[in-house]
């Protein structure tokens, strides 16, 4: 039986037998709610006159309320509340006192109960808008502490816009379901602004693992009161379908003619940046955010951490590269705000060489690599600028020292590799090893022990 003991000697309801809070009002029995302190507030409110509350409940022979009106859904049950059999199962929809609330709530979960599943959450809770907002705040502050980059950022911003476009600004989170992340993983696939083939595999499984980042960080901030849960459907591709994507799509690497016709042809600019990925190992973003001040033309080096790891790297450059990156130097405009003032590259706008508030698709680096290859007419699905960073680490490895092509690259220590962990320094020796064989196998020449040294010049790169 029900605890019938009231919370305060003078708490003006009793217990009633359907396990509500009531009381007798002008000969009529009002029905104020299960819970105490809710139930004592409807009770004053009652008082106070509010219309919007539980009013008095006339009950018929048989001890419950008759129908609102002849086809209303619900019917009274003997607990104190309006309900409905539901596939075998009755389901509950609020107190005889407040019929239009419980037919409201029947309508609000109608649905879902008739398709067998459990009714969605209703009420308040966090929206899909709220969370997005504190997602992108909190990744906005770590742009601004340079510990995310303004690319990752953007990125992140795209699916927070697809997410609040496939699930609605007010859906409560805890609301969603594993056949909702279906939904969206399908939305997903079809691609954004792209043709009608949609995203491929290997894009898919990037933009589904930051649609996971956006929903854990409310679990994992105590947004919500219990973890989001996925289910089977909105799993990335498996590796089997990466690789066979892959394969498809063939090797991710340019041959040594191709490079040579690509530096024939390429503005001063584009140019730089060719060699830059195919001596160093750079990609788009390494080449639009590279400061003078990481560059000694003097010497033929390059001391440049990898801003999208942070990991230090150093790099023998090319006689070829000196010399393009001189000429870019010679011919290089103002930029025309100050906080780009250090950037090599610099477009004819005036601006850096990278996307502003659109996908890394957008990048100004890969458009014009694009239109290159177009033009020499090898261009096809799976290559592009980055192709020379997968091109330079596959023929740098060939040179014997993986490691020192690994630290060219300024890839990411492994933690289990102790290796890795221990390596406090490269030896220029080995680094120059890798540097003469890359260029060997692109000029098809016989060069000395290491690079030769740039051509003296009497500036430095920041003042030329």
């Amino acid at each position: 039986m029900a605890n019938t003991e009231k919370p305060t000697p003078d708490f003006p309801l009793f217990r009633h037998a359907s396990g509500q809070w009531a009381k007798k009002i002008d000969g009529r029995m009002c029905y104020f709610g299960k819970d105490a302190q809710v139930a004592l507030e409807r009770y004053n409110a009652h008082l106070a006159g509010n219309p919007t509350k539980p009013t008095p409940v006339k009950l018929s022979n048989n001890g419950k309320p008759d129908k609102p009106y002849k086809d209303f859904p619900l019917y009274a049950h003997g607990n104190g509340q309006w309900a409905k059999k539901v596939k075998g199962v009755t389901r509950l929809f609020g107190p005889w006192a407040d019929p239009q609330a419980a037919l409201d709530k029947w309508l609000a979960q109608k649905d879902d109960l008739l398709a067998g599943r459990e009714p969605r959450v209703t009420g308040e809770g966090l929206t899909v808008v709220s969370l997005v907002n504190q997602f992108l705040e909190s990744k906005e502050s770590k742009v601004k502490t340079d510990e995310l980059t303004e690319r990752s950022f953007e990125e992140y911003d795209a699916i927070c816009g697809q997410i609040i476009e496939v699930f609605g600004r007010n859906r409560v989170v805890t609301d969603l379901r594993p056949d909702d992340f279906e939904r969206l993983r399908a939305e997903l696939a079809k691609g954004r602004g792209k043709k009608p083939r949609g995203c491929g595999p290997v894009t898919l499984a990037s933009v589904i693992g930051r649609a996971r980042v956006v929903f854990n960080y409310a679990s994992k901030n105590s947004l919500v009161d219990r973890p989001i849960v996925f289910g089977e459907g909105f799993r990335k591709p498996s590796r089997r379908v990466l690789r066979l994507e892959r394969n498809k799509k063939g090797p991710k690497m340019f041959k040594a003619k191709q490079i040579r016709a690509m530096l024939r042809i390429a503005g001063s600019q584009l140019k730089a940046m060719i060699l830059l990925g195919i001596n160093c190992g750079f990609g788009n973003n390494d080449c639009a955010l590279l400061p003078l001040s990481r560059l000694d033309l003097e010497k033929g080096w390059l001391d440049y951490p990898r801003p999208k790891t942070g990991v230090k790297r150093r790099a023998p450059l090319w006689p070829e590269t000196v010399k393009a990156l001189r000429e870019v130097l010679e011919r290089r405009r103002e930029p025309k705000e100050k906080e780009h003032a250090d950037k090599v590259f610099i477009t004819k706008y005036g601006f850096p060489w990278v996307s502003k508030g659109k996908a890394h698709r957008d990048n100004p680096v890969s458009k014009e690599t694009a239109k290159l290859l177009k033009e020499l007419g090898i261009h096809r699905r799976g290559l592009g600028f980055y192709t020379l960073r997968h091109t330079f680490k596959t023929i740098g490895e060939e040179s014997g020292d993986p490691i020192a092509t690994k630290c060219v690259m300024g890839h990411v220590e492994d933690p289990d590799d102790m290796g890795d962990v221990y390596r406090e320094r490269m030896s220029k020796k080995r680094l120059f090893k890798v540097a003469r064989h890359v260029r060997k196998w692109l000029f098809n020449s016989r060069l000395s022990a290491k690079p030769e040294p740039a051509a003296p010049a009497s500036a430095s790169p920041a003042g030329e």
